[in-house]
């Protein structure tokens, strides 16, 4: 036992006999519902607001353009999903994860606040650069603690309980579209009735409560200690580079269904704006609330995967985190067809119904659980025991790079007079063939993947991946 671990007043590895749930893992969930509500709130209706409410120092509007808008998503998005190395240095290295997340939550916090006061006039100051320095410290925040809450849900099991983990991985995603569903549904009402103040401000509150939970787990948590000055021979020894290495391709394919991914928070909210988004005769949602649809899939369809399909699937074909992951790429593809579908009727001067947008979310969700959650369970198991949180940050690069790239493509795509490359539906369909083009290279390197499985308290064990 190490120096740190022997101090420490918690127990520092999962009881090796324990074959039930783990007693953290309720604060961990809780924690994350209230922490995506935070997030995805803010998220919400980052596009609309920059669209249409942001202003400048004198109090006129200064909105941004369409493509400037999905560029600020991207980059910031980018941002919150690069940052996780930092979180994950000072949690594997130095703190631990627990003061890892607490500490760097109080940033996120402070971003939130920030945002708050982004209407404030301030001499000399523009809001943008307010609006700019709420977003940077959110994403500090948010990117620091992802790895490391993703990576301590995993530490919390042993050998006996492990079979548990990738349905506690599930209920997991499950709470982050909890928190995420109501945010979505919430603050663009804020927005539109009581100002920025609160629209933003909520979520900041959120976050508080978020963190206060997560506290009060301290005592039921295990806290697996940093390696301290060995972390360094692990990280850049053989099976650290080697992880590394086998997961680099992985994370670079997946990369681009991130980048669909997340445009359903700009390219899609502006979409909804020209479509007909009466539901069921009479309910309209405003374009920001309609990403809720998004999370409201997520609900259904993890019990019904993880309860009926995965097990009735198994009956028939071995179902590996590869193939999982190489079919959603496939279905990713469907979903933005779908969209483009919708925009073709756009541009010829229609006004398509909503539920062109529900299909096309019910398919990107399905893609979604495919790919995310099978993602964060594959990363965590193949990460050596003293770098969980690094291997986490790594998995978290594929948002990061996806997000930088629809960034770059909106820049690249705006001529030098105002006109843009790709308009109406041929953006989508660049995006679509991109997608089908990146799965088909999946499936021909996913065949050579081999790799192993570390869980904490336990020895290195072999593991087959089955061919997809």
């Amino acid at each position: 036992m190490s120096d740190t671990a022997s101090q420490s007043p918690y127990r520092t590895a999962p009881d090796p006999e324990r074959t039930t749930m783990p007693p953290g893992i309720p604060y961990i969930v809780g924690n994350e519902a209230a922490e995506r509500f935070s997030f995805y709130g803010m998220k919400a209706i980052l596009t609309v607001f920059v669209t249409k409410h942001l202003m400048d120092s004198s109090g006129a509007l200064a909105p941004m353009t369409a493509e400037e808008a999905k560029a600020l998503l991207g980059w910031f998005v980018a941002a919150v999903y690069i940052t996780p190395f930092i979180g994950a240095l000072i949690a594997d290295r130095w703190w631990g994860k627990y003061p890892t997340i607490l500490w760097l939550s109080l940033f996120y916090c402070a971003g939130h606040g920030v945002l708050a006061f982004v209407d404030v006039p301030i001499n000399g100051v523009e809001p943008r650069w307010v609006l700019y320095a709420g977003l940077g410290l959110i994403a500090l925040g948010a990117g620091g603690i992802k790895p490391c809450v993703t990576s301590h849900v995993g530490d919390q099991f042993g050998r006996a309980n492990a079979p548990l983990i990738e349905r506690v991985y599930g209920w997991f995603y499950f709470s982050i579209n909890f928190g995420a569903f109501f945010s979505m549904l919430l603050t663009p009402i804020l927005l539109d009735r009581l100002g920025t103040a609160w629209a933003f401000g909520v979520p900041g509150v959120l976050m508080a409560v978020a963190t206060f939970v997560f506290w009060l787990g301290r005592n039921r948590f295990v806290h697996v200690p940093p390696a301290g000055p060995s972390y360094w021979r692990e990280t850049f020894g053989d099976d650290g580079l080697r992880a590394m290495l086998n997961l680099t391709p992985l994370l670079l394919f997946v990369a681009m269904f991130w980048s669909l991914f997340d445009q359903t928070a700009s390219a899609w909210v502006l979409q909804a704006e020209k479509m007909d988004r009466v539901l069921f005769g009479s309910v309209e949602p405003s374009a920001a609330q309609f990403q809720a649809v998004n999370s409201m899939f997520v609900l259904t369809l993890i019990p019904l995967l993880t309860y009926v399909v995965y097990p009735f699937a198994g009956r028939f074909v071995l179902l590996t985190p590869l193939r999982k992951i190489g079919a959603g790429m496939f279905v990713a593809a469907g979903a933005f067809a779908i969209a483009g579908y919708a925009e073709t009727l756009i541009q010829a001067g229609e006004t398509p119904t909503i539920y062109w947008q529900v299909l096309a979310y019910f398919v990107l969700t399905v893609s979604e659980l495919l790919i995310s959650i099978t993602m964060l369970e594959f990363f965590y198991t193949q990460a050596p025991r003293k770098m969980k949180s690094i291997i986490m940050a790594f998995c978290m690069l594929s948002i990061s790079v996806g997000n930088a790239f629809t960034a770059l493509v909106n820049i690249f795509i705006v001529r030098e007079d105002g006109s843009v490359m790709l308009p109406g539906a041929s953006y989508y369909w660049f995006f679509t063939v991109g997608m089908l083009i990146t799965a088909c290279a999946y499936v021909v390197w996913s065949q050579f993947y081999r790799g192993r499985t570390y869980l904490q308290g336990d020895e290195v064990e072999e593991l087959a991946v089955a061919k997809p």
